[in-house]
């Protein structure tokens, strides 16, 4: 189980008995459909064992962090930037790394087609940033989900969130495809890619060796011609890039400010509104007040 106070930063949603009868005998939304939702960012002593099984599959994919799995009496590690899918009706048990604990976005569905997907998901499945990587376009399609239903259990909400989720699930499943169908940026330009890198792991802490790792130059190298570019640090311009995700955030969720916090990767909440202020000359309290006047 988790732990009784929840993960500060926790989201989850747990559709109502009701309208899970609802989508059964809903002809578009019965096909693949989610019975829980949510996200859990350092998510320690995270552990849970399902003896007897659930009739859900379980979506369980890491973001940051480490954690593991058993099924079948086999045990699986899982570390950053890995997914997996454990089967329905099947004893499990999981849980966060003790030392390194893992940020995770997790669903529980089923429905006619779940199965199909759920195929072939039982090993860990890297998704790693790469210079075709769309990680921050699927993050996108999860909070689309979650804030659709947040919304409201209307049906055309319930078969809305039901077809991205099955979006989301396809851009896992076929992953080339996905990134296959986005413009990509030019392999010569170094610091489009090391942008796009800090884009993919916007919710992530990196240093400058992991930006560094992925583009091939030297800190000193990397941090001139960046500067150059854009006018600032790597690690100022991923700054940047937290702040936007936020004030989008503030703008068009009810999220928590500590569930924003936690999302972006700060483990406290008040260096994250102390860092919020100075560099948008705001609170994050006025900044939402003042965008929704």
């Amino acid at each position: 189980m988790k732990r009784k106070d929840g993960f500060k930063g926790e989201r989850s949603i747990v559709l109502p008995q009701a309208v899970i009868r609802l989508i059964e005998d809903d002809p578009v939304a019965s096909s693949i459909f989610i019975t829980d939702i949510g996200y859990y960012p350092k998510a320690r002593y995270h552990y849970r064992k399902r003896e007897p099984p659930i009739r859900e599959y379980v979506f369980i994919y890491c973001v940051d962090g480490k954690g593991w799995y058993v099924v079948g009496g086999r045990r699986y590690a899982v570390k950053q930037g890995q997914y997996f899918i454990l089967p329905a009706e099947v004893v499990h048990e999981y849980g966060a790394d003790e030392d390194d604990p893992w940020s995770i976005y997790w669903i529980h569905f089923r429905g006619t087609l779940a199965r199909f997907y759920a195929g072939g998901c039982l090993t860990p499945a890297d998704i790693k940033p790469g210079i075709n990587s769309r990680i921050n376009a699927r993050i996108s399609l999860f909070e689309e989900i979650f804030n659709t239903l947040n919304t409201s259990y209307a049906i055309e909400n319930i078969r809305y969130a039901m077809a991205t989720f099955q979006h989301y699930l396809a851009s896992l499943r076929y992953i080339q495809q996905y990134r296959g169908a986005a413009v990509t940026p030019d392999s010569s330009d170094l610091v489009g890619m090391a942008i796009h890198f800090l884009e993919e792991n916007v919710e992530r802490r990196l240093t400058i060796n992991e930006i560094c790792g992925f583009v091939g130059l030297s800190p000193s190298r990397l941090s001139t011609i960046f500067k150059e570019r854009t006018g600032y640090s790597p690690l100022n311009y991923f700054l940047l890039l937290k702040m936007k995700r936020a004030c989008a955030f503030l703008d068009d969720t009810e999220m928590k400010i500590t569930q924003i916090s936690a999302k972006l990767g700060f483990d406290d909440q008040f260096y994250f509104s102390r860092l919020f202020s100075r560099m948008m000359g705001m609170s994050p309290r006025s900044y939402r007040h003042r965008s929704k006047t």
